[in-house]
């Protein structure tokens, strides 16, 4: 997806909402070799562990690659943050904004109309910008193997995002400024309560609609009937009914290397979904944890928790939007060519305060979110044990494997941890795994008696 639909979306705290993705670097290498593709065909999947795991440890020179990558996705978190506030100050400073609004009114005196030409045009000009960051990110994931997407497949994406993109930035700009309009003062408010439910239908409506446009999905049950059985048997000891037609199997491979599995939707929606990459390259007890893991996001509550901190961040985000925007439009609206607050062309200095308040908040959304990925670490042995034969250290088998083919380093800096990591470190979620064991003094487990 693009910035103009991390902005326009991501406000709507979709960020928030749990889809549990290995930590991936997302900015640029200097000039590395790529590395060769990961084995994708479920042919070549692993009968078993290698070794023992008693630490996360990689190979000297795969130490080096993965701390050079945490360096530069360190380094591109910030850099990346402050181009998105360039690109957003060129619009202003451009007076783009004004020229987009005045062909709308150019165009119709209806204003749905008027934003069916502006938000286009506003969002279309963001993403240009924005793409030499993309193409950059891009090469990196090339560069380091992570990705095998050839540029058409990335370009056809891109294009696909910015239909979704463009399509859900008129529903919430004409929304918007309807709302401001009726409501000068109390406009905040009411787009929050109007956001709410825009938030669980997307929530629900994501894995039926927008997954499946980027990227093939096949019930697991067709594909590996053992797997799915080992699933079901954790399920029911997890007391969560995620039915076989519920489980689905997800081609990565084509795109790229990394290894994943996630829960997500709700209600009809509700599934599991696991990477063939992830099937290729770990064992069906391996497998069972990260599920294990997964299922536990469903049976804590998670997603619902998640929903209701997004809730709560949106309502801070606006009042604060509220207060600083009018002020910055009677200051510097007439050198912007903003005419005022219910202007169209107000919008690139709400996104710009938006993402401002994005940015300081993620040093707490990611701590938030690594607080309920340790519990859905916990979850996974408390509900694995006694199933899986030496659970504990098939657990940590399994965040070895993702450790290794996902490029984490061993040893990230606090401060990394804080700006990047919205999971625990993999060091410390292997260490957890091999050192939780209330059992041998005679306890249970916290979640699964």
């Amino acid at each position: 997806m693009t910035k103009t639909l991390a902005f326009l979306v991501g406000i709507l705290g979709l960020a928030l909402l749990f889809h549990s993705t290995p930590v991936h670097a997302q900015a640029p290498p200097g000039p590395i070799p790529p590395a060769q593709p990961q084995p994708s065909s479920l042919d070549a999947r692993p009968q078993g562990a290698t070794k023992i795991v008693t630490a996360y440890t990689l190979p000297p020179e795969l130490y080096k690659k993965t701390e050079r990558l945490s360096k530069i996705r360190l380094g591109f978190i910030i850099i990346g943050t402050i181009y998105g506030l360039i690109v957003l100050w060129l619009i202003l400073r451009l007076k783009l904004a004004p020229k987009y609004r005045d062909w709308g009114e150019r165009a119709s005196s209806n204003r749905f109309v008027q934003v069916l030409v502006f938000a286009p045009l506003l969002i279309l000009t963001s993403d240009v910008l924005g793409l030499p960051e993309g193409i950059y990110a891009q090469t990196v994931l090339r560069n380091y193997g992570l990705s095998v997407q050839g540029w058409g497949s990335w370009g056809w994406d891109q294009a696909k995002g910015e239909f979704v993109n463009i399509l859900l930035g008129i529903i919430l700009v004409a929304i918007l400024y309807a709302v401001i309009r009726k409501s000068p003062r109390r406009w905040w408010f009411y787009f929050w309560l109007v956001s709410l439910p825009i938030v669980v239908f997307l929530t629900f409506l994501r894995p039926l609609v927008i997954d499946p446009m980027f990227h093939k999905f096949e019930p697991l049950a067709q594909k590996d009937p053992g797997l799915t059985v080992a699933l079901e048997e954790m399920l029911d000891r997890a007391g969560e009914n995620i039915p076989p037609e519920r489980m689905f199997l997800m081609g990565e491979a084509v795109k790229g290397t990394d290894l994943n599995a996630y829960v997500t939707g709700f209600g009809a929606s509700k599934r599991m979904v696991i990477y063939d990459t992830t099937v290729a390259k770990m064992t069906t007890p391996e497998i069972v944890t990260v599920m294990g893991h997964e299922t536990g996001h469903y049976v804590l509550n998670h997603i619902a928790k998640g929903l209701l901190i997004s809730f709560a961040g949106l309502f801070i985000a606006f009042y604060l939007g509220f207060r600083l925007l009018g002020g910055l439009v009677a200051r510097r609206g007439a050198a912007w060519g903003i005419r005022g607050v219910d202007d169209l062309a107000s919008l690139p200095v709400l996104l710009l305060l938006l993402s401002v308040f994005s940015f300081l908040a993620s040093p707490v959304s990611n701590t938030l979110s690594r607080y309920f990925e340790h519990q859905a670490d916990q979850y996974s042995i408390e509900v694995t044990h006694g199933l899986t034969p030496e659970a504990a250290q098939v657990g940590a088998q399994a965040f070895q494997v993702l450790g290794e083919t996902d490029l984490e380093y061993p040893d990230p800096d606090p401060l990394n941890v804080l700006l990047t990591y919205d999971h625990p470190p993999t060091r410390d979620r292997i260490r957890f795994f091999l050192t939780y064991d209330p059992w041998s003094s005679g306890r249970t487990g916290e979640f699964v008696h």
